[in-house]
């Protein structure tokens, strides 16, 4: 039994996917679980699609979330680790070495084929893949003489690295949560291992070497990397690694609300939910894309939400703290089947978590929400509004509609509710409301409440119009906790204050 090793390996192309960020997910409660280690890779040798930022960017969204990384890029302890450097594009030196052992060994060659040439193929070919059919019609250091060979080479001539794949043989991927998966490897062209253009390895190659080196034991990746994983079992194979192959887990893919293919950033847009875990900007076009962060969302809540998109608990139980998650999770109960990105759902968990919290945590965070409309006003006032609103919400932004008549008196009233509520006797019965409220001595919520409804039923008033007017006067709308609560925060001077200039302003 080796040290469980798992890697998260996304490459700097753009920002974060959530789908991804459940991939790293999976990652993490798998290596806690087993006692073992979380790797951050960065796979950057696609460098046409090297997007500036995206790396900051990927380690800024785990650390959000509380996806601690153990080693590599990002790692909480500063160092890197013992198999530094973890960019690929800083990796050169060590895939040339074993791209010469396949080409020496036979089990790779050389290819000096255009894209011209490529396409002049296809055009005569039918369904053209370059595998053991096609090579020998090509360019390359099986239809060349060696000299050829290096003579163009050192005449400067650009060429790729293949792998060279025997037809008709079963490969079988043992895969964690799907079972046997068995290729014929004459479905599998000979992709390119290695490019002189830029003398850096393509995935494939990078991939499998750098898990070897980093001794990684589980490779956990999304779905659409399944038909990839003969190849990498035949590399582990041709470079003599067999015995230390990483086992497989390939997940499920997340599917768009509709469940009808693969979620995307047009899902996200189309019906108003992030897919990405933090604002990503475009430094191409400038165009911002929403993330969970910036949405309001708590980290908890989304590694909560994540976690259920294809692994099932076993229970009914919904709400998980990150070491509950840790000490429940298994690739055994991981679906094979995609998962539908269900972000009412998503939703519905930030509600649970932001209730769960305490007053005090909560309010520290809607003080950040009134400094912004320009509000300074002590803690203890804002715990007080927290603990009447919070069951109302399932957003801190979302406080500011609940409550923002706690901090400032309405700028002008519901026009429904003076239609239907303030009757041609209401000032009247306001003015005397302010005038009980002014004797009042203990205006606690208690005390208030006992001797203005006292007053009503002595009266005779209409509670109901007495109480939808206060309302109004105090609030401008039909909304917010008990009444008597909000005028015992807000106090006496500005309550009276909110009633008199109702009378002044409100016109029928």
């Amino acid at each position: 039994m080796r040290k469980v090793r798992v890697r998260f390996a996304p490459s700097p192309t753009g920002p974060l996917h959530i789908g991804g960020v459940r991939t790293a997910l999976y990652n993490y409660l798998f290596a806690k679980k087993h006692g073992g280690d979380m790797l951050l890779r960065i796979e950057d040798t696609d460098t046409a699609r090297y997007v500036p930022g995206a790396e900051d960017y990927i380690v800024e969204s785990l650390s959000w979330l509380g996806i601690h990384i153990d080693e590599g890029v990002g790692s909480q302890s500063g160092n890197e680790g013992p198999h530094a450097p973890y960019r690929q594009s800083e990796r050169k030196a060590i895939y040339r070495k074993y791209v010469d052992q396949l080409l020496a060994a036979g089990l790779a060659y050389v290819a000096f084929d255009t894209p011209a040439d490529l396409e002049a193929k296809r055009s005569e070919i039918a369904n053209f893949q370059y595998d053991a059919k096609v090579r020998d019609l090509m360019t390359n250091s099986l239809t060349l003489s060696a000299d050829e060979v290096k003579q163009r080479i050192e005449n400067g001539e650009q060429y790729v690295v293949r792998i060279k794949i025997e037809p008709n043989e079963e490969i079988k991927v043992q895969d964690l949560i799907r079972g046997e998966v068995i290729i014929n490897s004459s479905v599998l062209d000979d992709k390119v291992l290695f490019k002189s253009s830029d003398e850096l390895p393509t995935y494939h190659m990078a991939n499998v070497v750098d898990d070897y080196l980093m001794e990684i034991s589980h490779v956990i990746r999304g779905e659409e990397w399944l038909p990839s994983a003969p190849l990498h079992v035949l590399l582990y194979r041709y470079l003599g690694w067999t015995d230390v192959m990483p086992e497989f887990a390939h997940l499920p893919l997340l599917l768009k609300p509709d469940g009808n293919g693969k979620l995307s950033k047009r899902d996200g847009d189309r019906l108003g939910f992030p897919v990405f875990p933090l604002n990503w900007k475009d430094p191409k076009t400038g165009e911002t894309s929403s993330g969970y962060r910036e949405a309001g969302y708590f980290p908890e809540a989304v590694i909560n939400f994540l976690s259920l998109l294809g692994w099932n608990p076993g229970t009914e139980q919904e709400i998980f703290s990150m070491q509950e998650l840790i000490e429940l999770f298994s690739l055994e109960r991981v679906s094979k089947s995609g998962a539908k990105f269900d972000y009412e759902k998503g939703k519905w968990f930030n509600t649970k978590y932001l209730q769960s919290k305490s007053n005090e945590e909560i309010a520290d965070l809607f003080q950040q929400v009134l400094v912004e409309k320009g509000i300074v006003e002590n803690a203890d006032k804002v715990i007080k509004v927290v603990s009447l609103v919070k069951e109302r919400v399932g957003f801190v932004h979302d406080l500011w509609d609940q409550s923002g008549f706690f901090f400032m008196a309405p700028a002008d009233y519901d026009a429904k509710t003076i239609q239907k509520r303030w009757k041609a006797e209401t000032p009247d019965q306001m003015k005397e409301l302010c005038e009980l409220l002014t004797a009042i001595e203990d205006f606690s919520a208690e005390n208030t409440e006992k001797v203005v409804m006292e007053w009503i039923a002595a009266k005779e008033y209409n509670m109901g119009g007495i109480m939808n007017a206060f309302r109004l006067s105090v609030v401008g709308a039909p909304k917010g906790p008990h009444m008597f609560d909000i005028t015992a925060v807000i106090g006496k001077q500005e309550t009276i204050q909110r009633i008199e200039r109702a009378i002044k302003t409100i016109n029928i």
